[in-house]
C-alpha cells in the first residue's frame, strides 16, 4: 500500500489486542497511525511512545483520520463505533461485532446510511490453514471444534461464547453454505459469574453438524478444528498454522488406500493480515473479508446458543 498520500488511521483501545493493531500499523508502508486511544492514559502514552505516535485518552478527541480500528471491550462497541460510522469513516471492530443483535443492527444500520465500510475482526478468517483449506473442503458433514485457554482477566465483560467460541461461530459459518436448523448448547460458570466452559452442538439444513467445545479455564491451549466429509478428513491447528488432508483413493481395482498428509503453508501473522484487509477495503471500497453482516450473523447465532444455554440451567 504505497500512495503519495499516507492513509490516516487510529487505534482505540490498546489493551491486549489493540496494543498489536498499533504495532502491526506503525509499520505499515502508506499508513500513518496518527494516535493511540485509551482511557488507561499510563498504557495509552506507553503504547504510543514504543510506536511513535501521540496519545489520546477519549476518541472524541482525535482530528481527521481516514478509518479506526476498535479493541476496546465488547461493552463499548456500539458506543465507540456509531460516530465515526455516522460520518463515512471506515472502522474495523474486533470480534464479537456486538453484544447483541439489536447493537449490531445499529452499527450496520449506520454504516449503510453513511456508505462507510464496517469490517469486524474474525482473526481466525485471516489464518493461512484456514484459507488454504478452503479449496478441500466440498460439503463436510461433521465439524468437531476445540477452542481451550487458560483463564485470563481480560474479556470478562462477556461469556466463553462471545469471547472465545464466536471464533469458530464464524468460521463454520463461512464454510458451511447452509441455515442453521436446530441448537443444543450447554455452559458452565467456573470462575466467573459468566459461563466459562460451554458446547454447542449445530444441526445445519444440509445435514451437517458441527460439535463445538470453548473454554476459557483449562490448563492447556488447544485451537482446533476437524472436518469430516466424504472421501476425505481435515485438521486445522490455528495455532501453529497447520493443515492436514487426508483423502480415501480408489481405482484400478485395489483396496482404497488413504492418502495425504501437511499440506504446506506459507505462515503469517493474521493480525498483519485482517488489517491489510481492511486498509485495502477502506480505501478501494470493496467488501472487507468480514463485512458487518457476516460479524451480525456470528452474534445472532451466539446469542442463540446463550438463550438454549439459559434454558437448560
Amino acid at each position: 500500500m504505497n500512495t503519495a498520500f499516507p492513509f490516516r488511521i487510529a487505534v482505540i483501545g490498546v489493551g491486549h489486542l489493540g496494543r498489536h493493531h498499533a504495532r502491526i500499523l506503525s509499520t505499515l508502508e502508506g499508513v500513518e497511525l496518527v494516535a493511540v486511544v485509551d482511557i488507561n492514559r499510563e498504557r495509552a502514552d506507553r503504547v504510543a511512545a514504543s510506536t511513535g505516535t501521540r496519545s489520546l485518552y477519549d476518541g472524541a478527541d482525535l482530528g481527521a483520520v481516514d478509518a479506526v480500528t476498535l479493541a476496546v471491550p465488547t461493552e463499548s462497541h456500539l458506543a465507540v463505533a456509531l460516530p465515526f460510522l455516522e460520518r463515512g469513516i471506515p472502522v474495523l471492530v474486533e470480534k464479537p461485532l456486538a453484544r447483541s443483535v439489536a447493537e449490531a443492527d445499529a452499527m450496520l444500520a449506520a454504516a449503510s446510511a453513511s456508505g462507510a465500510t464496517l469490517a469486524v475482526g474474525h482473526t481466525e478468517r485471516h489464518n493461512p490453514a484456514v484459507s488454504a483449506a478452503r479449496r478441500f473442503l466440498a460439503g463436510p458433514r461433521f465439524i468437531e471444534v476445540h477452542r481451550l485457554g487458560s483463564f485470563s482477566e481480560r474479556s470478562l465483560d462477556v461469556d466463553v461464547v462471545f469471547d472465545l467460541m464466536i471464533h469458530d461461530l464464524d468460521i463454520v459459518l463461512s464454510l458451511v453454505a447452509s441455515s442453521v436448523e436446530s441448537i443444543e448448547a450447554v455452559g458452565v460458570p467456573v470462575l466467573t459469574s459468566r459461563i466459562d466452559i460451554a458446547n454447542a452442538r449445530l444441526r445445519f439444513a444440509s445435514g451437517c453438524i458441527a460439535n463445538i467445545t470453548a473454554s476459557r479455564i483449562s490448563r492447556d491451549r488447544v485451537r482446533k478444528i476437524r472436518f469430516f466429509q466424504p472421501d476425505a478428513y481435515l485438521s486445522i491447528d490455528y495455532g501453529a498454522q497447520e493443515l492436514e488432508v487426508y483423502r480415501l483413493v480408489r481405482g484400478d481395482g485395489r483396496r482404497p488406500s488413504i492418502e495425504g498428509g501437511k499440506i504446506e503453508i506459507v505462515r503469517e501473522e493474521p493480525l498483519k493480515r485482517e488489517l491489510e484487509d481492511f486498509l485495502d477495503a477502506a480505501r478501494s471500497g470493496r467488501p472487507p473479508l468480514v463485512t458487518g453482516e457476516d460479524g451480525r450473523r456470528a452474534v445472532r447465532l451466539a446469542q442463540a446458543i446463550a438463550e438454549r444455554m439459559a434454558q437448560g440451567s
